[in-house]
């Protein structure tokens, strides 16, 4: 297992233990402060009661849309911090901020020049980010978790995919799980083990290679179940409803609606206006951020969009 710095180490876990805190508040919990910088077993004891609260949160927003507890086991309505990479390697960290956008930037990292991408997961589904997988341009995948000091080294060989992200379960195992695109234009899907290990990978399928842009981090229609939108060369955006089946975990795709060309980057964190849903953000070639709201309707699953962030936001190279 790979060490961090305890400056690193910090940051991540007051990431954790702001996400978490973020998520109980909208429950009502009084969340106390934690020791973020070097966190303590009642902190972290702390963490897991305020993690509760958020499932039970969780669930009382997939109610909303007739989704009982049992029908949802996967945290299919996470709110997750927004990442960004910018071009010195720094990375930052964005929470919502309980009005339908983020709260200032928090320094997360240093020194990620040669990370190629990320993606968080959710590994006890209760809607909050536990860690965050990262690849590098050399094709080495490492779990970083955001309590727990110790990285672990998924393994190599990740750069025969162009595309990975993590939308949420899609197996029904109960961890977040991740699919990669390879350079012919087939899909895979790696089931999480719940601790940033992954299964063997199975195939989903071939012919998406057509798609320039994929993205998804929990529901979309109100069937507790993650989905995952794909765009087009066109810039026409297209649902993949997921089925909860890891041998076929989407549906034939439905049309969305035209003009994603618009963006340079199309990415969810999650519910980032804190309604119950799951949204979308992209940004703008002047570096705008505009938010999605999902309706939690897969004939219309957004609402118009709302620009969140006026500019700035091209400094990131990577948003995850």
């Amino acid at each position: 297992m790979a060490k961090t710095s305890g400056r690193t180490r910090g940051r991540r876990a007051a990431l954790r233990l702001a996400a978490v805190a973020a998520a109980a508040a909208l429950v009502g919990t009084g969340a106390s402060a934690f020791a973020a910088d070097n966190p303590t077993p009642s902190a972290k004891a702390s963490v897991k009661a305020a993690a509760a609260k958020a499932a039970a949160h969780a669930a009382a927003k997939g109610a909303k849309h007739g989704v009982t507890k049992a029908d949802d086991p996967n945290g299919a309505y996470p709110v997750f911090p927004l990442i960004g990479v910018d071009r010195s390697g720094n990375s930052y960290a964005y929470l919502p901020d309980f009005e339908g956008g983020f709260s200032p930037k928090m320094q997360l990292d240093e020194g990620q020049g040669g990370l190629k991408n990320g993606a968080q997961v959710d590994n006890d589904a209760d809607g909050v980010a536990d860690g965050l997988w990262k690849w590098d341009t050399k094709g080495t995948m490492t779990y970083e978790p955001y309590v727990e000091l110790e990285n672990t080294t998924v393994g190599g060989g990740w750069n025969t995919y162009n595309t990975l992200l993590s939308p949420g379960n899609l197996g029904g195992a109960g961890a977040g799980d991740l699919l990669g695109r390879d350079s012919s234009g087939n899909l895979y899907l790696y089931l999480g083990y719940g601790t940033g290990k992954l299964t063997s990978r199975y195939l989903v399928g071939g012919g998406w290679g057509q798609y320039t842009a994929l993205a998804g981090n929990g529901d979309l229609t109100g069937d507790g179940k993650a989905d995952i939108v794909a765009r087009g060369g066109d810039g026409t955006l297209w649902l993949y409803k997921g089925t909860g089946n890891y041998k076929a975990p989407f549906e034939g795709r439905t049309k969305i609606g035209g003009g994603w060309n618009t963006y340079n980057a199309l990415v969810s964190s999650g519910d980032v206006d804190l309604d119950g849903t799951t949204d979308l953000l992209g940004r703008d070639a002047a570096g705008a951020l505009w938010l999605y709201k999902g309706t939690g309707n897969a004939a219309s699953p957004y609402k118009p969009r709302v620009k969140i962030g006026n500019g700035g936001w091209n400094t990131y190279r990577l948003l995850f």
